[in-house]
């Protein structure tokens, strides 16, 4: 299927625009790929005036691109993970799915102006066939349970319905530091919380990275009570919401998906989706001049904006695509993820099904 980002990329690889960058982060080969294919050309040295400098999005590293961008007249180009990442979190080795490259700015950071705000604010985002796109997608993502990393289980018994869904974020994560946030910030947040759900249930979603022991978050055991329960399971968030009767956070992807599962989330930060009469925001964002729909934002955020890659094709592909090769990624990790047991094996076929369903199956084979 073609797309805007295709059209995009092929004009891009004919003007063949040098993209001088000062981050190992670079080197990683997919993200190279797909640079690539959008019609980056990656350099070291000193940019002129015409050449462009890529930094990730605001990681600590950043200063050093932004800074030669400032000697050298070269515009600089920010770079960040698409909204379905993976199928685990990237510090687990696995490469993105897909980029997001803003010329502008950052789409996280709402303080200053990025090439999604700007969509959302200009594009007519009126066209029957990109909504129906948009429609279909949503109703895929909650089906197959994707979300930026989607190895999350479905079939576990998931918290009794009827809570006040609290989001936690990663410390020191740039979206949270973009929105001026830290602890006090997400305390106050559960506060307000408890203060506008006098007696409801409390659960806070742990983020991911938590849970896997990759960064801590805000919240700990500390903050829990008889009405507030700290959750680090790996349940769908599709699930979670389900069973929401509020969401809180501050500027966490859950609250875009929040929305995408008919919610009207409260709104600590600035992110992307804040700001467009689908969220209570807590922020005033006066850039931000548009009424939006669902469809509408999802649109501009997961279909017009992101360069998607398809690692079996090795090319830019369209958001559809990326959703087929994730329902097979996720649904083949749900079921095989206890693993197998071969049972009365004869030894010599033993090291060939070791290759075929990998080291982790020895131990069952040798039961």
């Amino acid at each position: 299927m073609n797309n805007d980002n295709e059209g995009q990329a092929s004009a891009g690889r004919e003007i063949s625009r040098r993209l001088f960058v000062y981050n190992a982060g670079f080197r990683v080969r997919r993200l190279r790929r797909i640079l690539a294919l959008d019609g980056w050309r990656l350099a070291l040295g000193r940019p002129s005036a015409g050449d462009f400098v890529g930094v990730w999005g605001q990681s600590p590293y950043a200063h050093r691109g932004e800074a030669m961008a400032a000697r050298t007249g070269a515009g600089l180009v920010r770079v960040e993970d698409a909204f379905l990442r993976s199928l685990h979190p990237g510090r687990a080795g696995e490469p993105p799915m897909g980029l997001l490259i803003d010329r502008t700015g950052v789409h996280f950071d709402g303080r200053a102006p990025s090439d999604l705000e700007d969509l959302l604010n200009t594009h007519p985002l009126d066209d029957t066939a990109l909504l129906d796109r948009a429609r279909g997608a949503m109703a895929r993502m909650q089906e197959a349970h994707l979300s930026k990393y989607s190895a999350t289980i479905t079939d576990a018994e998931p918290p009794a319905p009827g809570y006040v869904l609290v989001v936690d974020q990663t410390r020191g994560d740039a979206s949270v530091t973009a929105s001026r946030a830290d602890r006090a910030r997400f305390l106050e947040m559960l506060f307000v919380a408890r203060e506008e759900n006098p007696g409801a249930r409390i659960l806070l979603k742990t983020h991911p990275e938590t849970g896997a022991g990759f960064r801590p978050g805000h919240f700990g055991p500390d903050d829990c009570g008889d009405s507030v329960q700290l959750y680090d399971g790996s349940l769908s968030p599709w699930l979670l919401l389900d069973g929401a009767t509020r969401v809180y956070t501050v500027s966490s992807q859950m609250g875009f998906e929040a929305i995408l599962a008919g919610h009207r989330p409260r709104v600590f930060g600035t992110p992307f989706y804040a700001g467009w009469d689908l969220t209570a925001d807590e922020e005033t964002l006066p850039r931000r001049r548009r009424r939006l729909t669902k469809a509408q934002l999802f649109a501009a955020a997961m279909i017009l904006y992101p360069r998607w890659f398809d690692p079996h094709r090795d090319r830019l592909c369209a958001l559809e695509d990326v959703l087929g090769a994730l329902e097979a990624q996720s649904r083949a990790w749900r079921e095989d993820r206890r693993g197998w047991v071969a049972s009365g094996m004869r030894l010599w076929k033993r090291p060939h099904l070791q290759k075929i369903f990998g080291q982790s199956s020895a131990d069952a084979l040798r039961r």
